[in-house]
């Protein structure tokens, strides 16, 4: 039971950094932040 708890804990960390990164490319200041932050997003596997 203990890893079923686990792997939903770590589902919902992952929805909540793919929220932050999306709402950081969305609030980004210039293109080519939005286009950085979006690397780095790809880099690290948060994007489908």
């Amino acid at each position: 039971m203990s890893s079923i708890a686990t792997n939903l804990r770590a589902r919902r960390e992952a929805a909540r950094s793919r929220r932050a990164i999306n709402r950081a490319i969305n609030n980004a200041a210039t293109p080519s932040m939005r286009d950085e932050l979006i690397l780095v997003a790809q880099r690290r596997g948060h994007m489908g």
